[in-house]
């Protein structure tokens, strides 16, 4: 089987058609979605519609989860606040009552699927160190677990030795004695520096895992924030992706 894992959309609809489109081109059985799918951007509506029509399994992110418990907004920073309060204002009762729904993680195939972390997913606490995936290793089941949360894609492996490494290729061949957590990167607001947008191919009849970059019109989407209303920071970082 050959799935796609994207993540992080954040309400980017040309970021999102991009993706979708060159997904198509990969010839994918199915797609999953970590969440995130609204925040930051100007199209919630739209995507939340097109994930829903196009993936299989879909979590929720912080997000998406703040929209529908504004409580979670105190441990947000003053922009994302500022977006979480505009897409409420944006986005239909069917697809917030959609969000509502959505677990936090979940198994496939040996595969372990989930936001931001295997271990406590709904603290949302980030894996951003070797030290962070070596904790998080004994608190999923599957060889690999795909994450996202970070915008940031990276690759931590663990050894049939129990030694730990953390990669940046874009293409490896998953070893049958070596566990990973994958994070995919992000579609809609990556934070590499690099403004493509990101997600992951995982083949399971190969053992095959790689990253793609795809480019979307990212001045459009900029452009459209900053006629929204929504933070100007957050449109800004769009441009150069961080």
């Amino acid at each position: 089987m050959r799935y796609a894992i994207i993540s992080d959309i954040h309400s980017n609809l040309e970021a999102l058609e991009s993706v979708l489109k060159q997904i198509e081109n990969e010839r994918v059985d199915k797609i999953f979605c970590l969440g995130d799918i609204v925040g930051y951007g100007p199209n919630p509506d739209e995507c939340v519609d097109l994930v829903r029509e196009n993936c299989e399994i879909i979590l929720t992110g912080n997000h998406d989860y703040a929209c529908v418990e504004p409580s979670e907004l105190i441990y947000f920073n003053r922009f994302a606040k500022q977006a979480i309060t505009w897409t409420l204002n944006n986005l239909s009762k069917k697809n917030l009552t959609f969000l509502s729904h959505l677990s936090y993680k979940t198994q496939i195939d040996n595969i372990d699927l989930v936001h931001s972390n295997p271990d406590t997913p709904e603290t949302w606490d980030y894996i951003l160190s070797i030290d962070e995936a070596i904790f998080n290793f004994s608190k999923f089941d599957g060889q690999v677990c795909f994450i996202g949360h970070s915008h940031q894609p990276i690759i931590y492996v663990e050894n049939s030795e129990h030694k730990y490494t953390g990669l940046e290729d874009r293409e490896i061949e998953l070893l049958p004695d070596c566990r990973y957590i994958i994070n995919i990167g992000s579609v809609g607001q990556p934070r590499d520096k690099n403004p493509a947008s990101a997600f992951g191919i995982i083949d399971t009849s190969t053992n095959k895992y790689e990253l793609i970059r795809i480019g979307y019109n990212v001045e459009e989407t900029h452009k459209k924030m900053i006629e929204a209303g929504l933070p100007e920071f957050l449109a800004d970082r769009l441009l150069i992706g961080k």
